[in-house]
């Protein structure tokens, strides 16, 4: 069983795997093409056999124009591989492919027995199955991703806080195009025998005789780029083998930007960083934000109204609680919550973080910040404009993690207000919310944010506001 494992995963890391592949897509978009009308002609509504061999003629023809325009706008580029789900590519390029079927049938006249009904059904039909069909190449490629095959079989080679990061993305984030089985570093007897999860390969020398069974495909050198001469030596070596060789940057500057290259005077340069929301997207996450806040108050308005006549019969004082948070670009924004502390006892600074069973909070505080009721109000700073429906969330100017000040704690702290702060947020629903009583929660918390600012999208922002319920009644540790 063993050895046809190894044989399966040597030819999945075959190129001619990749081809055919590819070409088996190709064929797949093109009956889907066409599938419905093919449907339509050979069971609905057969026609007589001499007009059947012209429609078939014509829908072929469609087809290959289909795969043809398919491949110009990069439906077949390396990213078919990726965890993507690429529908909105897909959606561009069939509606492109339908435009021409129908110059076709309005100013060529052809396929003349299909009425504009039959060609809505066609286009959404066809559509409906090029996305069913990425979802299921998603379910294979996770599949054989479980098993332990991949395109290519990836080493890392030197152990350095750049590599250890570039392991730990990957195996968070990598698809089936880099499988990562290892480290590599010739320092073999002063490092951990497992890192990141993955083992120790061994050194140089080893490398070579994996790359020489055809067991590694890919190697990602991680070392510091001050270790010019070597860095020059291994690639010089490398690529005298069967083997991509892949030269890692430093992570210092690259790690949670835009990284990409961009040509400035004819000189490349690394781009580490640029405008979060550019062009269009502050004007759509605008809307995107009045239009959820104005349902949300909608939608809430009896729980946010029940909230407030439970706190004034609860305790004496306001119903609102205002706090001055960090917003957009480090400036000071005053943001609402329903009040959960005796009012002699607020903390207007949050320089003592809640704690269990925390004296402060009043009988009706504590279900309202267990379940996040008491953020409700800052709708209203969402509609004000000082927030966001999703984003990082905002912190009290004192906060601390392990009684040190945020700001201090993580580096990059700062870099989270590049966007407007949040109601919701992805950290938060991964878990990442309530008390920062550890370095390590508010570092985590940093990091997710800084992805998020980095991957931001309408539909990311959906996904996050919709998976925010589950995430706030799975939280245990918020007080």
């Amino acid at each position: 069983m063993r050895e046809k494992s190894s044989v399966d995963s040597l030819f999945l890391t075959r190129a001619g795997f990749v081809e055919f592949f590819v070409v088996f897509v190709k064929l797949i978009h093109g009956l889907t093409a066409i599938l419905p009308p093919l449907v339509l002609v050979l069971f609905l509504d057969p026609m007589a056999p001499e007009l059947r061999s012209h429609f078939l003629g014509l829908l072929l023809f469609f087809a290959v124009l289909t795969i043809i325009l398919f491949q110009a706008l990069g439906i077949y580029s390396e990213e078919l591989f990726s965890n993507r789900l690429r529908l909105r590519t897909k959606t561009v390029a069939w509606s492109a492919a339908f435009c021409i079927l129908l110059f076709m049938y309005q100013i060529l006249q052809f396929f003349p027995q299909l009425t504009p009904r039959n060609l809505v059904a066609w286009y959404f039909a066809s559509l409906g199955l090029l996305c069913v069909e990425r979802l299921f190449m998603l379910r294979l490629y996770r599949n054989l991703m479980r098993k332990g095959k991949y395109l290519q079989r990836t080493v890392i080679l030197g152990f350095t806080d750049t590599a250890v990061h570039v392991a730990d993305h990957l195996q968070r984030n990598g698809d089936i195009r880099s499988g990562l089985i290892g480290f590599i570093d010739d320092r073999t007897e002063r490092i951990p025998k497992e890192l990141s999860h993955l083992p120790l390969l061994g050194n140089t020398r080893d490398l070579e005789q994996l790359i020489r069974a055809e067991q590694v495909n890919q190697v990602m050198i991680c070392l510091p780029w001050a270790a010019e001469q070597r860095i020059h030596g291994l690639v010089n070596r490398l690529r005298q083998m069967s083997v991509n060789v892949m030269l890692v940057p430093d992570m210092a500057a690259l790690r949670y930007g835009h990284s990409r290259i961009t040509d400035v005077g004819g000189i490349l340069m690394f781009n580490t960083s640029q405008l979060p929301l550019r062009g269009w997207s502050p004007v759509i996450k605008r809307c995107e934000d009045v239009l959820l806040a104005s349902l949300a108050l909608v939608a809430l308005s009896p729980v946010m109204l029940a909230t407030a006549i439970a706190i004034k019969l609860d305790s004496k004082g306001p119903v609102l609680f205002r706090q001055n948070r960090f917003g957009y670009n480090d400036n000071e924004i005053r943001v609402f919550k329903f009040r959960s502390m005796f009012t002699d006892q607020s903390d207007f600074t949050a320089e003592q973080q809640t704690t269990r069973k925390d004296p402060r909070i009043t009988r009706v505080g504590r279900i309202i910040r267990k379940t996040s009721i008491d953020e409700l109000p800052q709708l209203f700073n969402v509609l004000l404009g000082n927030m966001s429906m999703v984003g990082p969330r905002p912190h009290a100017t004192a906060t601390k993690a392990a009684g040190i000040p945020f700001e201090v704690a993580v580096s990059e702290y700062s870099s989270r207000h590049r966007v407007k702060p949040g109601i919701t947020g992805w950290a938060q629903i991964n878990g990442y919310r309530g008390e920062t009583d550890t370095l390590f929660k508010i570092q985590k918390r940093v990091e997710y944010d800084l992805e998020y600012i980095s991957k931001w999208s309408v539909w990311f922002d959906l996904y996050i506001v919709f998976m925010t319920v589950p995430a706030v009644l799975s939280t245990k540790e918020v007080y």
